[in-house]
């Protein structure tokens, strides 16, 4: 190849994030949380967060961020198409099997990373895992010429991250706690950071233009609210009536308090917690119109109440026909959801 022929590859770096070590990592260090369902994430302002820092650290062009992550049969959720959905952002789904294992994840990660290395795609790699299970796939990207750039979770002790993985990256880096704070908060009470946008003396780049429209993507409450302001009620909504209660889970529901066999049932803040999770998630898969027509509520038509109560067992891993009060806390945090949605009170509508 004469000198004229040679054509310099452009520095350009890709971000592959495996999100299952990152929120364990993160929940285990921020509130000491062992279980997803124990805090809320904004993954997108982490997502913003995350491209800032490797713009900072990093020279070239971002390529797009990976985001690898796990649901039951790969039917992705609510936050995790709010992802799906941001700028420059692809998202890796594997399967989440009823032990709580993720499958697939790590294989497609170290797919990715081979094929654009060996294509030339990225001349640098940023790699926040901690698996050893990446090493196989660090080693082929840096053969084909590629920086790989280890992030880890700023450990609650010890490391958090396998040894040789450590070792065979060009360069590691530490996420501390306070870097991580603002996107993770206990489920119901998480703050949102404000937005990171170029400042006005910033020249607009590919990364920076890709940031503020993150930024502008609108949350599942915007999409279907209108984008107007939502105020809490500052009580879950009044127990549904006894229409409900005979409709799901057959005759003979055992008296409220508890199940027929004394054993005793999930607890409320669970409940409710989960009612409104499911709320979300019809809300956005479903829209504002299809909504309306619960509206005003509480009470649900028995079909669409048999469905919250099985998409409820899904989430809880258990039978909740036995628990009457914990179906009845299961319609108010559904009620709940629904209300602050669209910015209403009890037996209003919607306009």
């Amino acid at each position: 190849m004469t000198t004229s022929e040679f054509v310099p590859q452009p520095a350009r770096y890709a971000i592959f994030v495996d999100a299952g070590y990152l929120y364990a990592a993160s929940g285990a260090l921020l509130l000491e949380a062992t279980s997803r369902r124990e805090y809320r994430v904004s993954a997108e302002k982490l997502i913003e967060a995350l491209t800032h820092h490797a713009d900072k650290q990093l020279v070239g062009e971002l390529l797009r961020v990976y985001w690898y992550d796990a649901a039951p049969r790969r039917q992705p959720t609510v936050d995790q198409r709010v992802i799906a959905n941001l700028p420059l952002v692809k998202l890796r789904l594997g399967n989440l099997n009823a032990q709580g294992q993720q499958k697939g994840v790590d294989a497609q990660l170290r797919a990715d990373l081979e094929a654009l290395a060996r294509h030339r795609g990225i001349t640098d790699a940023v790699l926040l895992a901690g698996d050893e299970d990446m090493l196989p796939a660090v080693e082929a990207a840096q053969r084909y010429g590629v920086r790989v750039h280890l992030w880890g979770v700023e450990p609650t002790h010890g490391s958090n991250q396998a040894e040789w993985l450590v070792w065979e990256s060009d360069t590691v880096e530490v996420l501390a706690a306070e870097f991580l704070r603002p996107y993770f908060g206990k489920a119901g009470v998480l703050t949102v950071p404000a937005s990171t946008t170029p400042a006005d003396d910033e020249p607009v780049t590919p990364r920076t233009a890709a940031a503020a429209a993150a930024a502008r993507v609108p949350s599942p409450s915007q999409v279907f609210a209108g984008r107007t302001a939502i105020k809490s009620l500052p009580h879950a909504v009044k127990p549904a009536t006894s229409a409900n209660a005979s409709t799901v889970g057959g005759t003979g529901a055992p008296p409220v308090g508890g199940a027929a066999d004394g054993k005793l049932g999930p607890d409320r803040e669970h409940m409710l917690e989960i009612g409104e999770h499911v709320a979300q998630k019809w809300i956005f898969e479903r829209g504002r119109d299809n909504i309306r027509d619960l509206l005003p509520g509480p009470i649900l038509p028995p079909v669409i109440d048999k469905e919250l109560l099985i998409e409820a067992e899904k989430e809880l891993g258990r039978s909740l026909r036995p628990y009457q009060e914990a179906r009845t806390w299961l319609r108010d945090g559904f009620w709940e959801r629904v209300y602050r949605e669209f910015g209403i009170g009890v037996g209003k509508s919607v306009s």
